[in-house]
């Protein structure tokens, strides 16, 4: 997919072992490794692995405003602690008692609620697919990094063979583009957030440069 904003030449650290079926381009496997690194950044507290390829971002900067976000993200994991890493974390996602700052599903974006008709419907799709709906580490299939960790694989070729840049599309609107740049958007200003913060705002632009690219294609 061209004229999405996001340059060839970046490489995202720690994606280099994203594994292909068939060849895709440059562009795509730049896309699908900004999936993979929402999708891990999201799915639990973070590990020194998770923590080290943040830290390699330090250098992506190539002009554009995901690539200062990220260079953002790489230079605050560099100074912080996995323990603080791990508790910002909690406060964000799980909390204490009821739950955490955000709520990352789009249940509970689209209806205030978690488990409700867009999960029913994922669910569907995600059959169609021929893709597991196990969720992600006890969380519904439409927690964020679930569904981030899906358009990886639908991009890759390892989730739904031979869907294409037209399966991609039908999944993201359907899917991702109703509430995910508004959870991101509530990240990036999220009280609790200094870590993540910027991992917000890298989920805010690549996602509305996707719906943009999307829209271009159609």
């Amino acid at each position: 997919m061209s004229g999405n904003g996001v340059h060839r030449e970046r490489e995202i650290p720690g994606s280099a072992d994203t594994e292909l079926v068939g060849g895709i381009s440059e562009e795509d496997m730049l896309r699908a490794q900004l999936y993979g690194l929402l999708a891990r950044s999201l799915t639990e507290t973070p590990s020194d692995e998770t923590l080290e390829i943040l830290r390699g971002l330090t250098d992506a900067d190539d002009g554009t405003e995901i690539g200062k976000a990220l260079v953002t993200l790489g230079a605050l994991a560099v100074r912080t602690p996995r323990g603080h890493a791990q508790d910002e974390f909690t406060k964000l996602f799980y909390g204490v008692g009821a739950g955490g700052e955000l709520t990352p599903s789009a249940s509970f974006y689209l209806t205030g609620f978690v488990y409700e008709k867009p999960l029913s419907e994922l669910r569907a799709d995600l059959t169609e697919l021929g893709v597991g709906v196990s969720g992600l580490n006890n969380e519904p299939e439409d927690h964020i990094a679930f569904l981030c960790e899906t358009m990886h694989g639908l991009i890759t070729g390892g989730l739904g063979s031979g869907v294409g840049l037209a399966g991609q599309q039908n999944f993201f609107r359907k899917h991702i583009a109703p509430w995910a740049v508004r959870f991101f958007e509530d990240l990036e200003g999220a009280e609790a957030a200094t870590l993540y913060m910027p991992i917000g705002t890298v989920g805010k632009i690549f996602l509305a440069i996707e719906a943009e690219a999307f829209e271009m294609a159609a």
